[in-house]
């Protein structure tokens, strides 16, 4: 069974830095995109950024030269570097994989990580 797990969040100040990590694990499978979104209180999920096997790279313009993703595909992982963080920053931030799994494309989601940042 595959299964996306994420750590790293926690309460920062503004201004501060917080490194999410998720790691898909299993077997059976390949990984294709992966990439992070987040979800604020009575807000809809909202894409944040993603990054494709080979490597490219797409981010929500208001987070441009703040977040940074990279991917370790020896390990299964993806990393969110984020700085200079600011109370709208404030989310649970959800994993997502693209996978080739038994035969077919299917996207899998880990169980979200909360972020904090404080004023």
């Amino acid at each position: 069974q595959v299964q996306l797990v994420e750590s790293g969040g926690g309460l920062v100040q503004s201004g501060g830095s917080l490194r999410l990590s998720c790691v898909a694990s299993g077997s059976g499978f390949s990984i294709n995109d992966m990439g992070w979104f987040r979800q604020a209180p009575g807000k809809q999920r909202e894409f944040v950024a993603r990054i494709t096997s080979g490597g490219s790279t797409n981010y929500v313009d208001s987070m441009k030269g703040r977040f940074t993703i990279s991917r370790d595909n020896a390990k299964n992982t993806v990393n969110l570097q984020m700085n200079s963080l600011k109370p709208e920053d404030t989310a649970a931030y959800y994993c997502h994989a693209n996978l080739w799994v038994l035969g077919a494309n299917r996207d899998y989601w880990g169980q979200g990580t909360q972020v904090t940042v404080s004023s």
